[in-house]
């Protein structure tokens, strides 16, 4: 299971980039890999302010389909268009190209909720 250590996690298995004010998010290997193969990646959040613990979109795999929570609040700056026709890219990349958005974060202080990659480890091997 790929966990890198740079990055946060949340319960909900989201991960999170931080690049100063400015977050990228996706799900992470553990979810992907859960969910199957990923056919549908929707998110219709952009330019919105979304609170943290709100749906910011979904993601359709072919027996489920999973609500995406946002890990912090802000503003949706940036959606991956790659997976308007790629939405595999989750599944084979996903914490590279099958990342899904980017938020402008406003409050930092949110982040020490976040996860760290040992954290996440020991919340899904339990």
């Amino acid at each position: 299971m790929n966990i890198p250590t740079e990055l946060k996690y949340t319960k909900d298995h989201e991960w999170v980039k931080i690049d100063g004010d400015t977050v990228t998010i996706g799900i992470t290997d553990f979810a992907q890999s859960e969910l199957g193969d990923i056919v549908y990646v929707d998110v219709d959040t952009l330019d919105d302010t979304v609170e943290i613990d709100d749906v910011f979109g979904s993601v359709e795999a072919v027996k489920t389909v999973s609500d995406l929570i946002m890990p912090l609040s802000g503003e949706v700056s940036e959606f991956n268009e790659k997976l308007e026709d790629e939405p595999e890219l989750v599944n084979t990349d996903p914490y590279g190209a099958g990342w899904m958005i980017k938020v402008t974060i406003s409050d930092a202080s949110q982040l020490e909720e976040l996860l760290d990659a040992e954290g996440y480890k020991d919340l899904i091997t339990g």
